[in-house]
């Protein structure tokens, strides 16, 4: 038994030893208060502030850069770019959220970067950008080339993003459908204001005719818009066909006219 207690002895020792050289828990940075997040929430246009919290649990002062990092549409500046907390000692850094006036209303992300002692840890910003959603969309500048490309431009007239979604029709001058593209996503979001100039190909337009091209964008919220443009489509074949057949016609016309005389 005296060497089981002697063993027992031991192995406490050795614990109270590792425990006694273990090394102090790192630094942090965190919201102030103890919170998990920063939430902000403001209309477009404000500025918002709240408190970053640098704690340093080691035995020697630590030097901390921090570095803003705002959603699109925000800028978070901080009171100091690097703040040294002494030893066992929280620091608490004040920092603004600029918002800016075209901001859509909606929810937003950012963060705060706190880098030392070769380690990073990122400090999130959640942000609500509040006031009445607009959702507004127009076509614009529509026009077809020579080659049968199609142009136009997209306007978001509102304060939030949208998505759009296109199609396209194209009628001659007898009526006859010569492109029905059904409505589809486009790759892009438009912020408030944004204009997106864009291009669709026309493989196989007509080579005569007179054509009527309507561009019609859709987007959750917002009214369909549609924009259209005429354009006349005479190739040097199309013409040459053309001229032809009304000769042709007009040689049997004479032809039928001689015959019955």
């Amino acid at each position: 038994m005296r060497t089981v207690w002697a063993g027992a002895g031991a192995a406490a020792l050795a614990l109270l030893g590792a425990v006694a050289v273990a090394p102090a828990p790192g630094w942090t940075a965190a919201p102030a208060a103890g919170r998990p997040y920063v939430y902000l929430e403001g209309a477009a246009g404000s500025v918002l502030q709240d408190t970053l919290s640098v704690t340093n649990p080691g035995a020697r002062p630590l030097t901390v850069r921090l570095t803003g990092q705002g959603a699109r549409g925000t800028r978070v500046v901080l009171a100091a770019r690097t703040v040294t907390v002494p030893a066992r000692t929280r620091a608490d850094v004040p920092f603004a959220v600029t918002v800016t006036a075209d901001t859509p209303p909606g929810e937003l992300r950012g963060a705060v970067r706190a880098a030392a002692d070769g380690r990073e840890t990122l400090v999130p910003l959640h942000l609500r950008v509040s006031g009445p959603r607009l959702a507004a969309l127009t076509v614009e500048d529509v026009r077809v080339d020579r080659s049968g490309t199609l142009h136009y431009t997209l306007v978001n007239r509102g304060n939030t993003l949208l998505a759009p979604r296109l199609a396209v029709r194209a009628d001659g001058a007898l009526g006859r459908r010569l492109v029905d593209r059904p409505e589809r996503p486009l790759p892009l979001t438009l912020r408030p204001g944004e204009r997106a100039a864009r291009t669709e190909a026309w493989p196989d337009p007509p080579a005569l005719d007179s054509v009527t091209v309507r561009v019609t964008a859709t987007a959750p919220g917002a009214v369909p818009a549609t924009a259209a443009a005429d354009t006349v489509f005479a190739s040097a074949a199309g013409v040459g066909a053309a001229a032809a057949a009304l000769l042709g016609v007009s040689g049997a016309t004479a032809y039928a006219i001689r015959r019955n005389r």
